[in-house]
């Protein structure tokens, strides 16, 4: 594979990647790239590299509108991850939404890519983007190509295009996947072992979000940007979340439609997924040894412990004390951390 990326106007390109150089068979390369220019913006980009996976963890802001053209040679499976409003995206040969919509994902094949995106000026720009040969992904799903069989007769007949025709919103399990890959501690083999693990994680949480969502539509379109944008507004305001007719008026979406929609879209409801983003940023917290209860329940926007211990217990069966306890003492650390990743106690949705 080869990934080429140039603003247009600048002879520098923003990546240029051939992973046929890199043969380190035990880890990753990395790459970072930090562009800045008075009179174009900033870019900064970390790249990791094998034979079969390319990961580009790219953020953007530009002081006047500009053009991007992307090129990739040789076949692909391709995670998108997009976490920014309002980029004009045109993949030759595939048709898809015009515009990306914050925290939204998808899976794309192509045969060879070329693509043309059209950046706003004073935009926060972030894509995370995994890139993967298709004998990898094959690989990775154990050639199970009943999982989209749409998709996978793209794969073998080499035809563009996406798993879904929508881009399809993030959900709890994606995000912390994410969060986990971009601060990944690791080196060397264990690095490459942990981010393969992730990455298939990665597959699984995508797939099943996906088909789901491609089942359903449950919400006409206009509608369903406004809970898309109900469910950013509680992801930023999550410690302090609006209530519910607070968060109808400021997407301009009534009551009864919010609460319904959120639920048809989502499989959750308002109040439950405030409950699960302020669970997961309380777990987040007390890896940190030295937050006790009270200063973990107050940042979570709870004004009472008790309230917050009895929602910490329900989500995940422990106690806020003896989970912390169980953080600071067990040599088991890391395995019960991700034990939790993958199964909590109680699903509110």
């Amino acid at each position: 594979m080869r990934f080429k990326s140039i603003i247009l106007g600048e002879e520098q390109p923003i990546i240029d990647i051939e992973t046929g150089t890199y043969n380190q068979k035990n880890h990753f390369a990395e790459e970072k790239v930090n562009i800045k220019k008075e009179d174009l913006g900033e870019i900064t980009s970390i790249n990791l590299i094998t034979e079969d996976i390319l990961i580009f963890d790219i953020q953007m802001y530009f002081s006047t509108p500009q053009t991007i053209r992307t090129e990739m040679v040789g076949e692909s499976v391709v995670l998108n991850f997009i976490c920014c409003n309002n980029v004009e995206a045109n993949i030759d040969e595939v048709e898809s939404e015009k515009y990306t919509i914050e925290n939204t994902h998808n899976i794309l094949y192509a045969s060879k890519l070329n693509a043309t995106f059209k950046i706003p000026e004073l935009e926060e720009i972030n894509y995370l983007s995994i890139i993967l040969s298709p004998d990898f992904y094959s690989k990775l799903i154990n050639e199970n190509w009943d999982l989209h069989q749409k998709f996978s007769k793209n794969i073998l007949q080499k035809k563009t295009g996406y798993l879904t025709p929508k881009y399809v919103p993030f959900n709890s399990e994606i995000q912390w996947a994410i969060h986990e890959i971009k601060n990944c501690k690791y080196s060397g083999s264990m690095k490459k072992m942990y981010l393969e693990a992730k990455i298939k994680e990665l597959i699984i949480f995508q797939l099943e979000s996906l088909k789901e969502f491609e089942s359903k539509v449950p919400v006409d379109e206009k509608d369903y940007k406004k809970l898309l944008e109900a469910k950013r507004i509680l992801e930023r305001n999550f410690t302090n979340a609006p209530s519910l007719l607070e968060l109808s008026r400021l997407i301009s979406l009534n009551e009864f439609k919010l609460k319904k929609g959120f639920k048809a879209c989502f499989e959750t409801t308002v109040k439950s997924y405030v409950i699960k983003l302020r669970m997961e940023y309380a777990k987040k917290l007390f890896k940190n040894k030295n937050s006790n209860v009270g200063e973990v329940a107050y940042k979570c926007g709870y004004k009472d412990v008790s309230h917050f211990s009895a929602a910490f217990k329900s989500f995940y069966g422990f106690t806020p004390m003896n989970f912390r306890k169980f953080n600071i003492f067990t040599k088991l650390n890391f395995i019960f951390w991700e034990f939790i990743d993958f199964f909590p106690f109680v699903d509110f949705l």
